[in-house]
């Protein structure tokens, strides 16, 4: 008698541990009607732009190819402006600095655009199914299994790397695929990622999501980050409602209110939702689908920044000053706490006015710049390594032409002289930070392209005179400068700090050495 097959998915949920698992961490009328810059009207060609109430459409007859767009961009010669032209692709037809004055934090979008081909290249399923053959992909590390049914949202990983067999029989069985960190895997998502997070000054991640027809794969929910939802393949049914403040767990239907958003997306089309925006996708039963969601601004607050300014103020407030030093009133619990908030005691409006002093006295001792630098050391440590264009691979360490043949080594050094014309390799790859008693330099270009991987990468620049010459190269860019106009005591000095920067990857030279 023939045994009957189990899938995965069913094999799965018969096998499952016990333990749950692991914890995931109002509407403005538009107004773009004839406002794309001239250089995208002639790359995106729309023959009609509609305006309504939270979207905007626009029919495209001809799209550039992605492969084209990216090859366009490693010509321009400020990382920033690269930056820049890649994310108005991304939005279009919004401008740019409209989009950051009415829509940023402020409101979802959606961009409708007709046109299935626009966002091609970026990523596919062709591309996942290669993924799961020849990479390490491991469940619950890169990859999830996912379900949403009867209000109930569940994870099916099993332990152990991801095979085609098994993943294509979840996704068979009706649970949604999401790829954590693509950018490990796709050389594309990683070039449009590292590229953009010069635009905001924060890390760009992405996750992939393939649904099947039919299916949800989440709750709603909300994210703590700016999310750009780019519809890839087929199409997904999107509701959003309310703003909330941190990522959530998931909501039940019933306790979401009236949806504000409520569109129909298609591959080609843009959804964009700020953090904080409850969100529910569900898959028609007619198609699959297939988009990224490309996301950024996490812990990015003007809170995220005094938690880090706030600590550091009151140790050297402390330090300096001592009206914080006093001490608390003797009987102060006999009044203060929660026990006592209900108590018309005069002792109570004379504590919180100590309290308000303190409070206004505490901002002249707050290092706000090195509290910024924190905050920079942070998303060195977060950033993805620069994607180098051909002109940078031949101009920098990793192109250098050092190499064994005949049996032997040749063309092993580099040959920099006072003359070589170098500049750091992007415009946020390498900052400079007070440590204490010592100055550090901490750069992206050995990071890893999986998340927080290796440790944040940074080596002491000891001689001030130094110290002076990295500020003046990083404040030249994106201008090269010649290693003998670097602010150093001797030649000899510059020379060894250009070797220096040139083998960590931080700068590359004008012309190939």
């Amino acid at each position: 008698m023939e045994s009957k097959h189990m899938s995965a998915f069913a094999l799965y949920q018969n096998l499952k541990p016990d333990q749950p698992p692991p914890a995931k961490k109002p509407p403005v009328q538009c107004k773009y009607r004839g406002l794309m810059s001239s250089e995208f009207q002639k790359r995106v060609r729309p023959n009609r732009v509609c305006v309504c109430q939270n979207q905007v459409t626009v029919e495209c007859v001809s799209a550039e190819p992605l492969e084209t767009l990216l090859a366009d961009l490693a010509k321009v010669n400020n990382s920033r402006e690269r930056a820049s032209k890649l994310f108005q692709w991304l939005i279009t037809p919004i401008p740019e600095k409209m989009f950051f004055r009415e829509t940023w934090e402020k409101k979802p979008i959606f961009v409708q655009r007709k046109n299935p081909d626009y966002y091609k290249g970026l990523f596919s399923t062709a591309e996942l199914d290669r993924i799961f053959r020849e990479e390490d992909v491991q469940y619950g590390v890169n990859l999830d299994v996912t379900s949403y049914t009867n209000g109930k949202r569940e994870t099916h990983n099993p332990p152990g790397r991801v095979l085609p067999y098994t993943a294509w029989d979840f996704y068979e069985s009706g649970c949604s695929l999401r790829m954590l960190n693509p950018q490990a895997f796709s050389s594309t998502v990683w070039n449009v990622l590292s590229i953009l997070q010069e635009q905001f000054g924060s890390m760009a991640g992405a996750n992939i999501y393939l649904t099947p027809p039919g299916t949800q794969g989440f709750a709603p929910h909300y994210d703590d980050i700016e999310a750009f939802v780019v519809q890839l393949e087929g199409k997904k049914h999107w509701r959003g409602c309310l703003l909330c403040d941190f990522s959530s767990a998931n909501f039940n239907q019933a306790d979401i209110g009236k949806p504000i958003l409520d569109v129909v997306v298609e591959a080609g089309d843009l959804i964009y939702f700020p953090r904080g925006f409850i969100h529910q996708g569900n898959c028609l039963p007619d198609a699959h689908s297939l988009h990224i969601t490309i996301s950024s601004y996490q812990k990015n607050s003007w809170g995220d920044l005094l938690q880090k300014l706030v600590p550091a103020a009151l140790e050297v407030a402390m330090e300096e000053d001592v009206e914080f030093r006093r001490g608390l009133p003797l009987d102060y619990l006999t009044y203060m706490g929660v026990q006592n908030s209900d108590k018309e005691d005069p002792r109570r409006a004379k504590f919180f006015s100590r309290i308000d002093n303190l409070m206004k006295r505490l901002t002249n001792y707050a290092p706000l710049d090195a509290a910024v630098d924190q905050k920079a050391k942070d998303f060195i440590h977060d950033c993805l390594p620069p994607t180098l264009t051909p002109d940078e691979l031949v101009t920098s360490v990793k192109g250098a032409p050092t190499r064994w043949e005949g049996g032997q080594v040749k063309d092993v050094g580099v040959h920099i002289t006072t003359q070589s014309q170098i500049r750091i390799l992007r415009a946020q790859c390498a900052r400079l930070c007070n440590d204490g008693d010592a100055v550090h330099l901490y750069y992206t270009t050995d990071n890893s392209r999986v998340y927080h991987k290796e440790q944040l990468k940074s080596f002491e620049i000891k001689p001030e005179v130094k110290i002076d010459a990295v500020e003046f190269l990083i404040h030249s860019y994106p201008g090269f400068v010649t290693v003998g106009s670097l602010p150093c005591e001797s030649a000899q000095d510059r020379i060894v700090l250009a070797e220096l920067l040139f083998e960590k990857g931080i700068i590359h030279t004008a012309e190939p050495l």
